[in-house]
This record gives C-alpha cells, sequence and structure tokens, in this order.
C-alpha cells in the first residue's frame, strides 16, 4: 500500500472517529443541570407511536391568564419519580432536570428530563 492511500485511510478513520464521539456527546451528553419550582399543572402519558411521559410546570405568580410553563419529560425507568409526579399534580413543586442535546422520540417530547421532584410545602 503506498504512502498516500496509508494518509488517505488514516485521515478518514479520524474523520469518522470525530463524527462518532460529537454523535455520542450529543445524545448522551447533557447540556445543563438545574431546578424549576412552580404548580404541576399537567402530568400524563401520551403519544400515538411512542409513549412518552410529559409534564407542565407553573412557574411564577399564582397567574393563570399568562403563564410561564415550563415543559419536561420523564424517562420510562423513573418509576419513582413518576408516581410521585401523579401524586403531586395541582401542587407545589421543585423538579431538578438535565437538558439533553438531542432527543429522540420514543424518549420524549422536551429536552428537559426530570429525575427528582419534591414536594415544596
Amino acid at each position: 500500500m503506498s504512502n498516500k492511500k496509508k494518509y488517505a485511510l488514516l485521515a478518514l478513520a479520524a474523520v469518522v472517529l470525530v463524527f462518532l464521539i460529537w454523535f455520542l456527546i450529543m445524545i448522551f451528553g447533557v447540556y445543563s443541570e438545574g431546578v424549576r419550582a412552580g404548580v404541576l399543572d399537567k402530568f400524563s402519558k401520551k403519544g400515538v407511536i411512542f409513549k412518552t411521559w410529559e409534564g407542565e410546570l407553573r412557574i411564577g405568580s399564582e397567574d393563570r391568564l399568562n403563564p410561564q410553563k415550563f415543559l419536561f419529560s420523564v424517562n420510562e425507568n423513573e418509576k419513582e419519580v413518576i408516581q410521585k409526579l401523579l401524586d403531586y399534580n395541582g401542587k407545589q413543586v421543585k423538579l431538578h432536570y438535565k437538558q439533553k442535546y438531542w432527543v429522540f422520540p420514543w424518549q420524549g417530547e422536551s429536552d428537559y428530563f426530570i429525575y427528582k421532584v419534591e414536594l415544596v410545602k
């Protein structure tokens, strides 16, 4: 094999490796983490092909005319979080989330994923 072919294959392998690393970061990487507090207005399992857990948190004042909404998803394997959200509907809660770069349709509609829920007293 000539040197040109070796360098071309090495360059191609490097490009594929960089693309693969970038792709894995976009799928599994976390863009941000944080906490949001408000009133849990809605939480349900929905979807036509892919059934996912989706929710809506009303943030800020008790103004129901112009509320600021925080839309979120919950992974199917977070059974304890799902049960708490079902129990706390209509109550003041604090949601701990991780924001993903990319989300596939079978994961959820939002790129914010809840991993912990606290009831605010």
